[in-house]
């Protein structure tokens, strides 16, 4: 396969990820920014939604105001954001076009059609009661596409590319929430156990939908040590860093058995994964959660600029 045809590939499936990620935030933002007495209004609330998304310096770069209604503009609608809704869609769209001939059908009508039908949501007609039901539709379509992408597509070098785009965003998107909840959710001044703390907590799991899947597994109130284990080192999450970063050694191994190539990319995933499974939630937090989590996101970005290399992406 072209390096080109591999670059496109990763990052069709990679931004089609990033869209849906960036809806999650902006649903659990709202969803903050509504609840009584939480926080300190939407400065706070859509100020770490921002940071989460990693856009709140360019955001504060620009002239809008850090408001609800302008923080959501930015993150669905505004093409100079690279990671909004809108720029997502369509550069998963053109990185689906450049490719067409190695989608099958349905892939392709998945992709195609949300990006028009994106097209007929608009910026000043996001009211308060459209919001939820243009989230939805993301996420709707997100789902619609990995099905098409699962469900059709031969398992061959297109298909693992494919899958290391979702799997490497994916553990990314989560590693920047869990990091947000200690540097800019949480306040300095209050304990980790406090009611505020166990709110912002929840909310992270929505944000990943796994809030109804915490209480399954720990039937417990929401401790910060079982959320980190849960959204670091359960393997049966579907968007832990663990089982994100099982796809990602998994997809990379069948890579290189079917190319010969990928040393390189798949040596940093082993590296990673061995230091997921390796670990413990008590030495995590005695090490630091956001030094562990700045590594893991270091590794996962050392990972995807090492399988541009292997597989000659530019």
């Amino acid at each position: 396969m072209l390096g080109r045809t591999a670059s496109n590939l990763f990052w069709m499936s990679r931004y089609m990820e990033r869209a849906e990620n960036i809806a999650r935030l902006t649903e659990v933002g709202h969803r903050i920014s509504l609840t009584p007495d939480v926080g300190s209004g939407y400065r706070e609330d859509w100020q770490s939604t921002l940071a989460a998304a990693g856009c709140l310096d360019m955001f504060l770069k620009g002239t809008s105001k850090l408001t609800a209604d302008a923080v959501q503009k930015y993150l669905l609608f505004d093409r100079n954001n690279p990671s909004s809704v809108a720029s997502c869609v369509e550069a998963a769209r053109h990185n689906g076009r450049s490719v067409r001939t190695a989608l099958t059908r349905e892939v392709w009508e998945a992709l195609n059609s949300t990006w028009i039908e994106f097209g007929t949501f608009k910026p000043n007609d996001l009211g308060p009661g459209r919001l939820p039901e243009l989230l939805d539709w993301v996420r709707e379509r997100s789902a619609l596409f990995r099905g098409a992408l699962i469900g059709t597509l031969l398992r061959d070098e297109g298909y693992h590319f494919c899958q290391l785009g979702t799997f490497i965003e994916r553990s990314d998107n989560t590693a920047r929430i869990l990091d947000v909840k200690y540097n800019v959710l949480l306040p300095t001044n209050e304990a980790a156990g406090g009611e505020r703390s166990i709110h912002q907590w929840e909310t992270i799991l929505r944000s990943v939908s796994a809030h109804r899947s915490y209480r399954y597994v720990y039937k417990d109130r929401y401790r910060p040590s079982n959320v980190a284990d849960f959204l670091i080192l359960r393997p049966e999450m579907p968007r832990s860093l663990r089982f994100s970063q099982d796809w990602v050694e998994r997809s990379l191994l069948a890579l290189s058995q079917i190319t010969g190539g990928g040393a390189d990319s798949l040596a940093l995933s082993r590296e990673t994964s061995e230091k997921l499974r390796a670990c413990a939630i008590p030495t995590i937090f005695r090490m630091g959660l956001h030094e562990f989590l700045t590594e893991f996101l270091n590794r996962t970005a050392a990972t995807a600029d090492a399988l541009a290399v292997d597989y000659h992406f530019n």
